[in-house]
């Protein structure tokens, strides 16, 4: 749980960046590399993107927004790097064949959305215990104060794909897991995914899946008891799956609710 909010002594001022921002604020984010299919050697941009029905706009780099950016391949975990400023936000180079995981992890950012813009988010991601809960303390009607974060993967791929090659947990507040390696699943097969909160399978919460190829046709369902969903890959290109997961804000801090996003990206090539 998200245990110290943003000072006060910022509040406002990040309320009307909040402001001024609050379409690009309400809306996903996700990460697309320059490439999903690298080879050896090759240096990849990461790309930030946040938008709707994956069409985003730039995010560029932004240290202060920054609690981890990094990826994750045979040999490691590294860094991503990059200038503030840039877009992409940060580049990676390929060191070696296999199944790479880069990793976004924000750090909490203010917004103030209108009764009518929140409740209809709370609809739209599926946060119904929420909207009751707004609903029992006569909040409905209100103007709504939320502390949110990122949680963003991709999965890259150099080489041949291999079952032996698979998704990583890195430890996101709010995580996605592929539970089988994407580049592997034949055009029709099903991709089984499990959503953690705080390391713990989350039952209940609502996944989204969509493809570029025709991003209104998303595919929602709800977690298990452990956290799994199973999505049936009916179409190659890119897919984004993504996840929102709230809860009451602390104590003491001037947000009423706090929300991680959860998304990962990959690219499945024609056949």
């Amino acid at each position: 749980m998200l245990r110290r909010l943003i000072p006060s002594t910022w509040w406002f001022a990040l309320i009307a960046i909040g402001m001024s921002q609050a379409p690009l604020l309400a809306h996903d984010m996700w990460i697309e590399p320059t490439t999903f299919s690298p080879r050896v050697g090759e240096i990849v941009g990461v790309k930030l993107r946040v938008g709707q029905d994956m069409l985003g706009d730039p995010l560029p780099r932004d240290s202060s927004l920054i609690k981890q950016f990094l990826f994750e391949d045979g040999q490691g975990s590294k860094p991503v790097i990059g200038r503030d400023g840039n877009d992409p936000a940060g580049f990676l180079r390929v060191a070696e064949s296999g199944l790479l995981v880069i990793g976004y992890r924000s750090n909490p950012s203010a917004v103030e959305l209108g009764p009518e813009k929140f409740n209809e988010y709370l609809k739209d991601e599926g946060l119904d215990d929420i909207a009751a809960l707004r609903a029992i303390r006569n909040q409905s009607g209100s103007p709504a104060h939320e502390a949110f974060a990122r949680c963003a993967k991709s999965l890259v791929l150099a080489g041949p794909p291999t079952d032996k090659q698979g998704d990583r947990r890195l430890g996101f507040t709010l995580e996605l897991l592929a539970e089988k390696n994407p580049y592997t699943i034949p055009n029709g097969g099903e991709l089984p995914v499990r959503l953690t909160y705080e390391n713990r399978p989350l039952a209940g919460a609502l996944v989204v899946a969509m493809n570029r190829t025709n991003p209104l046709e998303k595919v929602a369902l709800r977690t298990d008891k452990d956290g799994r969903v199973r999505f049936r890959l009916a179409s190659r290109g890119m897919w984004l799956i993504k996840a929102v997961h709230m809860i009451p804000a602390p104590p003491g801090g001037n947000a009423e609710w706090t929300s991680f996003w959860a998304s990962i990206t990959f690219d499945l090539p024609k056949m």
